[in-house]
């Protein structure tokens, strides 16, 4: 391999959204370092079976406001 190329690779905190930490080995700042993460496992819809309706901008009222006479319930 190659000398001087590769990042430095050390320790970090992963803290979760629940507020749970652990410490794993990455590339990610510098030793010590905390990565806060604002989507994990135990709250992201693909791994936790929940579907929220998130309306960002008014999307849903626009749709429902378009279609609410096509028999589409609330």
């Amino acid at each position: 391999m190659k000398k001087d190329i590769h990042p430095e690779y050390h320790e970090i905190n992963v803290v979760m959204t629940d507020g749970t930490s652990f410490k794993t080995r990455s590339t990610y700042g510098s030793a010590g370092d905390t990565l806060r993460l604002d989507i994990d496992p135990k709250t992201h819809p693909a791994w936790t079976g929940e579907h929220r309706l998130i309306d960002s901008g008014g999307q849903v009222a626009k749709f429902k406001k378009r279609f609410q006479g096509i028999g589409l319930k609330s």
